[in-house]
């Protein structure tokens, strides 16, 4: 049984194509800038079993085409890499292309298995420096990028995902630092450039929590295209979501 938040059709920013996203509940971060603070929180969310997601997905088959099929986000969904592995196994065998969206921050013998079931990750690093990354996160990033130098030993697709926060994950050297650190994963077929934004301030008011950096400004267009200029430097195709 898996704890679900909630339920995205059509959805087109979560790996490639036309996708189904399932957002898992629970999350190991708690980012100052999350959108989704309501995920956090483990208990809550409702159970889904992984037969109840497979004819989701059967269902909405005709809208994915060659590219698209089923994102699982979160939340953190490793935190869920056992209850995964069936529905993987599920999708696998009737043809659906699977991915996951994590931090990274879980490596486990579950999350190994998972991954044998799992076409594409999308990997949210979201500082290259630790204390910065502590910073952001309340974690470090040690284990995040023991993550990602597992999926290049293994050779498994990997879509990298950095969200741009001004004055905190913005900074010139420390983005030429993950390029680099990027450019040795040979399996790294693309990165995206997310911008920072307060869309989800609303919910932490309805939780009757603090939003953390009220005071920073969205992202500039020359911000955005000075990371984008910086990162190709290191990887062959940088997108800005």
């Amino acid at each position: 049984m898996l704890r679900v938040h909630s339920i995205e059709s059509l959805g087109t920013y979560d790996g490639p194509g036309i996708r189904l996203v399932v957002f898992l509940q629970g999350c190991n971060f708690k980012c100052l800038y999350c959108a989704n603070p309501d995920t956090i929180e483990f208990g809550s969310g409702s159970e889904m079993t992984p037969e109840s997601i497979l004819l989701m997905a059967q269902s909405q088959r005709p809208f994915f085409g060659k590219n698209g099929g089923i994102t699982i986000s979160g939340g953190e969904p490793l935190m869920q890499a056992r209850e995964l592995i069936p529905l993987f196994k599920m999708l696998r065998a009737h043809g659906f292309n699977t991915c996951i969206d994590t931090n990274g921050s879980i490596l486990n013998e579950a999350v190994k298995e998972l991954l044998q079931h799992t076409d594409l990750v999308l990997l949210d690093i979201k500082h290259v420096d630790a204390k910065k990354h502590k910073k952001l996160t309340g974690k470090a990033n040690s284990r995040t990028l023991t993550l990602a130098d597992y999926l290049a030993q293994q050779n498994v697709p990997t879509w990298i995902r950095y969200v741009l926060v001004p004055g905190y994950s913005d900074d010139e050297a420390d983005l030429h630092g993950l390029g680099m650190r990027i450019a040795e994963m040979n399996n790294v077929k693309k990165l995206e450039i997310q911008p920072y934004h307060k869309l989800g301030v609303h919910k932490y008011e309805a939780l009757g929590w603090e939003y953390q950096i009220p005071d920073v400004p969205s992202n500039t267009l020359e911000q955005l295209s000075k990371a984008k200029a910086i990162f190709e430097n290191y990887v062959s195709e940088v997108i800005i979501n």
